[in-house]
């Protein structure tokens, strides 16, 4: 669970999700831009609809077999209230990318936020 933060009057408290996703294959391919753009609206959308921000990006991380592996990636921001269904549902997007997509990790960022609106 993320540490409750202290927020000025009028902001809200909510849990900033920050995901990693990684688009290189285990088998040498990537995933493309069309099967992002689908599992983005059939996996992320109806589980954040009120909103969420995606940044392309070029990362690199050693993985189980050593090797340091670079590879463009999708970074997904989500706002949403810390609680058990919100969580659950993060966790489904990080499970369903993995098995979709044959993906031995995505990296998941998770800390108290203030926003306001």
């Amino acid at each position: 669970m993320a540490t409750a933060a202290r927020c000025e009057p009028g902001d809200s408290a909510l849990v900033r999700d920050v995901i990693y996703f990684g688009r290189n294959r285990p088998d040498g391919g990537v995933v493309s831009d069309a099967e992002w753009r689908g599992y983005l609206d059939s996996v992320v959308t109806p589980r954040f609809p009120d909103g969420l921000t995606v940044v392309e990006a070029h990362g690199q991380w050693r993985g189980r077999g050593g090797a340091v592996e670079r590879e463009q990636a999708e970074v997904l921001t989500l706002f949403h209230p810390d609680d058990a269904v919100s969580r659950h549902a993060v966790d489904e997007l990080a499970a369903e990318y993995k098995r979709r997509f044959g993906q031995e990790a995505v990296l998941r960022e998770r800390v108290a936020a203030c926003t306001r609106f």
